[in-house]
């Protein structure tokens, strides 16, 4: 079938919408009329080149929508259910499943290709040449085709704008927190707040913080940051030092989560100096692939504090994305308030910029169909 889609063809360029040929589902595959996608920053690092990925691809892993067609061993899903996707697949079997750690499922290996499970291309463009999806999805997508264990089934009352939402942005900065080791009574230090970070800022009330201090450039941003449950927000560490200092008796914080949208050694150097003693940094973003860490070795030892790389907030997004949207229902999570602007696929270029210029907490691309 053809359907259209937004594809990245080399690093630096814009996104191009396009019509492409989308293959049948496989016999573990289903195809998913994909109803909106979230505009995560993650995509934004296949165009900078951050990440290394095999273009061109289709952009898009924060989506959710409607199952059109399974293949014949699919038992997950059935047509007709409304879905997330998950960008890191969820088999429930292999050893890391198996240990109740899904963000690190063995099945996300080879990601980078964009091609399905079976090493198969899902999309082709006019000429027959193949062309892969984000994490194996490509959300940006009218349509997508993927295995079923990137699916979770959601309950048919929630709007898809924030469903796609939870999917990954909302699971990721709210189990950062949560998993990160905020504890109740802690200082916490929150730097960059969009997506991921206003997320990180509710896990981190809802984990029982007593303060949390969120760092943001774009000042535009702090009122956001204050009605999603911080207790204060400043536009670099320096300017919020005293505070830190009159808050932890010059302790330092006891939690400091990174959901900048490019981190690089330097920003992790200055979280990690932010954190007290036996506290704990927690590093949630992307950006910088080349060794380094602005990090004294001294330091770490020290004072006993720890450092820690969160996947998709450290959640099993089969279970947390259900409850998480329960929370939603009960009154006690955020969502509407997350999506900032919808845009038309049309309009992906315009979303991406909004980005950049930190306009949005998220922009959301709701599909035409």
């Amino acid at each position: 079938m053809k359907t259209r889609a937004a594809v990245i063809h080399a690093i630096g360029e814009e996104w191009k919408v396009q019509e492409l040929d989308l293959n049948e589902p496989g016999e573990n595959e289903v195809r998913i009329k994909v109803m909106a996608s979230g505009l995560c920053h993650s995509d934004d690092h296949f165009v900078t080149g951050d990440l290394a990925v095999d273009l061109p691809m289709v952009g898009g892993h924060e989506g959710a929508g409607i199952v059109e067609a399974v293949g014949s061993k699919v038992t997950r899903v059935k047509v007709g259910d409304h879905v997330s996707t998950l960008f890191i697949p969820a088999c429930g079997q292999c050893v890391y499943c198996a240990r109740g750690m899904q963000y690190i499922c063995n099945n996300g290996a080879g990601m980078e290709t964009g091609m399905g499970m079976d090493g198969n291309p899902h999309f082709h463009d006019a000429d027959g040449n193949k062309v892969g999806g984000v994490t194996r999805l490509g959300t940006f997508s009218n349509y997508l085709v993927c295995h079923e264990m990137q699916t979770v089934k959601l309950p048919d009352d929630i709007p898809f704008e924030l469903a796609c939402l939870v999917s990954c942005g909302v699971a990721t900065g709210y189990g950062a927190a949560v998993n990160g080791g905020v504890k109740p009574g802690d200082v916490v230090l929150v730097l960059g707040f969009g997506g991921v970070g206003a997320n990180a800022v509710q896990g981190a009330r809802h984990a029982g913080a007593d303060h949390v201090i969120v760092i943001e450039p774009v000042e535009e941003k702090h009122k956001w940051a204050l009605d999603f449950g911080a207790t204060e927000a400043y536009t670099s560490i320096p300017e919020a030092q005293q505070r830190i200092d009159h808050l932890t008796n010059g302790q330092g914080v006891d939690v400091a989560l990174i959901t900048v949208g490019r981190v690089d050694g330097d920003i992790i150097g200055d979280a990690f100096a932010a954190v007290g003693k036996a506290g704990t940094c927690v590093l949630v973003s992307v950006g910088q692939a080349e060794r380094g860490i602005a990090i004294s070795p001294q330091d770490f030892t020290n004072f006993a504090k720890h450092f820690q790389g969160v996947m998709y907030g450290n959640c099993n997004p089969t279970a947390d994305i259900p409850k998480l949207l329960q929370m939603y229902k009960d009154g006690s999570l955020k969502l509407d308030e997350l999506v900032t602007r919808r845009y038309k696929l049309d309009e992906i270029n315009e979303a991406v910029a909004d980005m950049h210029a930190g306009r949005n907490i998220r922009g959301v691309v709701v599909h035409e169909h």
